[in-house]
């Protein structure tokens, strides 16, 4: 075997002492893959993933490629392949005048870019968990923060820098290889390139952020689902209204409340605005004078928040050193529909961390041209988080038992929430799929990067 050529960074195949680190070190869920592949490249430079092309290339491997490790079902460790990991790829760079932020995918969206772009009074509709890279969150689709006015993360991605199958490094905008950034804009793990940079589209940051949140007793689903499901046509676009079930012990209770046992509901609505007057005036459907279930909740409060509270509040939500699984549904069925389906799921959280989300989305622009082209009213999502390894197919199997539940009436995925070695389902259009496979086939005609993890039984991109 030929020389390896020479890095900034570190090569590492798999008999050298560093390869288990360099395996799933950088991967954030506990519960971590058995899949070997041959060798991982700590990239340190844009010409570290260019030679780790072109050595896959030469020595007959795939590659896959990590940014920031928090895919559930870690899609980037795969069996016999050139894992080049871009978490040494460290920059963030604003043009004052264009508001174009320049970033290294494995930037951390809330730990990182949010705050570089605070202090220039700019904002970017990131992750809502703070270590969150934007290289799998933005290939994914990208709801984050102010994502219903903003748009989906990808929407505002204006250009890539891609390392192709060829193993050259080329820029990639509406003008130049747009087949590459149409691709890139929610083709998620399957995209057949190594990207070193995304141009994110950012904007100032509204001066009044401001959280309205209710707690509920889970016997109040159905009236409050009913509620909220009225209320979400009529929201301005800045507010993202969910509903949580939660065992978390620390809600925002009324004196002299005492928590109920079990799970409880959470209605957590979050408006960026310009001002507490706008607040109150967005957040109307949400005064204790126009809620319905007043009487009857055992908590409420409103208050102006900013990004790094609320990443706290994620990350009490979403701990480090857990296990975890994920699976969701977009649907647009009624609160009738869904209330049994979410009663079942719900009612049934497996340990105090795990919870499922009612997300109101309620699109409010058209997509553009680009890959990542499902969506619906309503995003479902149930999550395990754990930390005994003896209970990973029990908790496996309730949450993608909660995604089968949610697909009776949904019609498609988001593929940040998902995991295909245990159940698949549509997350493009029919059209935009077989598009994004003719470019496939012909930027990488080979197959040098790899595809969709998935369990080969299911069909990809068929809805379950």
């Amino acid at each position: 075997m030929p020389d390896d050529p020479q890095f900034d960074g570190k090569l590492i195949w798999r008999e050298e002492p560093d390869y288990e680190e360099a395996r799933v070190g950088r991967v954030f869920n506990a519960r971590k893959p058995g899949r070997l592949p041959a060798a991982v490249l700590m990239a340190a430079s844009e010409a570290d993933v260019v030679a780790g092309v072109r050595l896959a290339k030469e020595r007959g491997l795939q590659v896959s490629v990590r940014a920031g490790g928090h895919s559930w079902a870690a899609w980037s460790v795969r069996e016999e392949a050139l894992l080049i990991d871009l978490g040494g790829l460290r920059e963030i760079e604003l043009d004052a005048e264009t508001g174009i932020v320049k970033a290294s995918p494995s930037t951390k969206g809330g730990a990182e870019l949010s705050p570089f772009l605070a202090e220039r009074g700019r904002m970017f509709t990131g992750g809502h968990c703070e270590t969150v890279g934007l290289g799998g969150f933005l290939l994914q689709g990208g709801q984050g923060w102010n994502s219903r006015a903003w748009g989906w993360g990808c929407m505002n991605v204006v250009g890539i820098d891609v390392v192709t199958a060829d193993g050259e490094l080329v820029h990639a905008d509406e003008e130049e290889n747009s087949d590459l950034l149409w691709a890139a804009r929610g083709g998620g793990p399957g995209f057949f390139g190594a990207i070193t940079r995304f141009h994110l589209r950012t904007y100032p940051a509204p001066p009044a952020p401001t959280r309205d949140t209710w707690v509920f007793s889970l016997d109040d689903l159905e009236p409050l689902l009913e509620w909220v499901h009225g209320v979400l046509p009529t929201l301005e676009a800045t507010c993202e209204p969910v509903i949580a079930a939660t065992r978390l012990p620390d809600l925002p209770l009324y004196p002299g409340i005492a928590r109920p046992e079990g799970p409880a509901l959470i209605l957590n609505t979050t408006a960026f605005c310009e001002s507490t007057e706008e607040a109150d005036e967005f957040l109307a459907a949400f005064a204790a004078d126009a809620c319905p279930l007043a009487d009857r909740a055992l908590g409420h409060e409103r208050v102006l928040t900013d990004l790094a509270d609320e990443f706290r509040q994620m990350t009490v939500q979403n701990p480090e050193d857990h296990r975890y699984a994920a699976d969701c549904s977009w649907t647009n069925a009624s609160a009738a529909e869904l209330a049994p389906r979410l009663r079942d799921v719900w009612g049934t959280l497996p340990t105090e961390h795990s919870f499922s989300i009612w997300y109101g989305w309620a699109p409010r622009q058209s997509l553009p041209d680009m890959a990542f082209s499902v969506e619906g009213d309503v995003y479902l999502a149930a999550y395990a988080i754990w930390i005994d390894p003896n209970e990973d197919e029990a908790m496996r199997e309730w949450t993608h038992a909660a995604g089968t539940r949610f697909a009776e009436v949904g019609h498609g995925v988001y593929l940040g929430d998902t995991d295909f070695t245990r159940r698949c389902d549509r997350f493009m259009t029919d059209e935009n799929y077989a598009r994004f496979l003719e470019i496939r086939s012909r930027r990488d005609p080979d197959g040098l990067f790899c595809s969709y993890l998935h369990d080969e039984e299911l069909g990809l991109n068929a809805h379950s």
